[in-house]
């Protein structure tokens, strides 16, 4: 059981219910499902229940009680309470890394147009990221989103910041919040959060390039790497959300966390001295491939270049 795959769980629950007559009202098209916060219960949560209860005209945590009836029973939901006032929080089983690899292996990128250039003002840039999000997750356009504008003139900021440090400066500031521009932004170093991400993609591109000189390509298979494990496995959700709120700093946010810990995994994928390639290591360099390609590919939604040497 991946994020992804509870979330649409918890909606063929609700739709399963609402047949049932347990609940009343409309089955969402969508659930958000988050990382719980620090010190919170579970690894997940949804406040679905409040959504349903709107137009139940029943309190939420009867439908919490319902829904955690019917998803406690699901495969690879290890177990579900209810919190607050009607809080679901789920706690999964443990992810496989094989699949996790695959999942991303088979994952097909959403095509759209290309809506960047090279002095565009924020509020392009935004809808741009937001377009493509939304694409991504198959989803049409959805209401404009209001943004603050930057604060000196676009061509000033992009003629000394350059196009992909000041989409990022962007898009990692919440709408409305006017974003920040410094000398941090062109600083090749790990202080500079944009660096780090397009750094752990090209390790990750570099990585593969050393397997194939020492003779053996990914494959794969279990890795005891539990933060980049986590991390990966929480990308679909992360899209999702990204998408739901309009939010393209949600997915940039990410990617810094998964750049962090494909950095610090990096280090555990080869084979050091005179030890032999063997089925560990094809497995860590296919996780490590594939959080490269996550990487790459949530740059390309921001609309930001993923080069593979740094």
């Amino acid at each position: 059981m991946t994020p992804a795959d509870l979330s649409r769980c918890v909606v063929s629950a609700v739709r399963c219910a609402v047949e049932d007559g347990e609940l009343g009202g409309a089955v969402p098209a969508r659930v958000v499902v988050e990382r719980t916060r620090p010190g919170g219960v579970g690894e997940y949560a949804t406040p679905v229940a409040f959504q349903i209860a709107k137009g139940a005209g029943v309190r939420p945590a009867e439908v919490a009680e319902v829904l955690a009836r019917r998803l406690g029973a699901v495969a690879g939901i290890e177990r579900v309470e209810v919190t607050g006032a009607g809080f679901l929080n789920f706690s999964l089983t443990s992810l496989s890394a094989a699949r996790l690899v695959r999942d991303v292996r088979r994952a097909v990128a959403v095509e759209v147009p290309d809506m960047r250039s090279s002095r565009e003002p924020r509020e392009r840039l935004v809808r741009a990221a937001v377009a493509r999000i939304e694409a991504a997750q198959g989803l049409g356009p959805g209401p404009e989103s209001v943004v603050a504008p930057v604060a000196r003139r676009d061509g000033d900021v992009f003629a000394r910041y350059g196009a992909d440090a000041v989409a990022w400066a962007v898009l990692t500031t919440p709408a409305r919040e006017t974003p920040e521009f410094c000398d941090a932004l062109l600083v090749q170093g790990e202080g500079n959060e944009l660096h780090r991400v397009r750094y752990a993609h090209a390790r990750a591109h570099a990585l593969v390039r050393n397997a194939e000189q020492l003779g053996f390509r990914p494959e794969p298979g279990e890795v005891d790497a539990p933060a980049l494990l986590r991390v990966l496995a929480d990308h679909p959700l992360v899209l999702e959300a990204a998408a739901h709120h309009r939010a393209p700093e949600r997915l940039a946010r990410h990617l810094v966390e998964l750049a962090d810990a494909l950095l610090d995994f990096q280090y555990r994928v080869l084979p050091k001295g005179d030890e032999k390639p063997s089925a560990a290591h094809r497995a860590r360099l296919a996780l490590a491939e594939a959080a490269g390609t996550v990487l790459a590919g949530g740059l390309a939604l921001l609309g930001i270049d993923a080069p593979t040497r740094l």
